[in-house]
Parts: C-alpha cells; sequence; structure tokens
C-alpha cells in the first residue's frame, strides 16, 4: 500500500475539517484543482456532503479523526 499524491490531497483536506465542531468547508472554484478534485473524491465517497465541502458525514468524521491519529503517530516529538 502506499499513499499516492491523490490520496494526500484528500488525506490533507480531511485534516482541515475541525475536530470538534459542526463547522464545514467550502472549496471555491477558483482554489487549486488538486483541493477541488479531492473534494470530489470525498464527496464520491461518502466523506462529505457537497462535492464542494460542505460537512462531514459520520463516515468522513471517522476517517478525519483517525487523520488526525496517524498524522499525531507519525509526527516526530
Amino acid at each position: 500500500m502506499e499513499f499516492n499524491e491523490s490520496l494526500m490531497h484528500e488525506l490533507n483536506l480531511l485534516s482541515k475539517f475541525p475536530a470538534t465542531s459542526m463547522e464545514g468547508l467550502k472549496i471555491h472554484h477558483s482554489a487549486d484543482p488538486a483541493l477541488v478534485a479531492a473534494a470530489t473524491r470525498l464527496f464520491d465517497k461518502g466523506l462529505i456532503t457537497l462535492n464542494d465541502g460542505g460537512y462531514l458525514t459520520d463516515l468522513g468524521r471517522e476517517a478525519a479523526e483517525t487523520t488526525a491519529l496517524l498524522f499525531g503517530l507519525l509526527s516526530p516529538q
């Protein structure tokens, strides 16, 4: 298993969602095309409510929490 560039964009986008609130994100059409594509893929996977951001779904919240855990485990102390 390898984290390719597309997956890294998705993980980075998931990490931008607030962990403790019900706030959402809006990805503007003028944003980096890689970020726009990552949002579309996360929407297609059922992790966010809109293809340009929105809110995390229950599955998305779980994915974001796991992303944060993984980042914490791999970050230098």
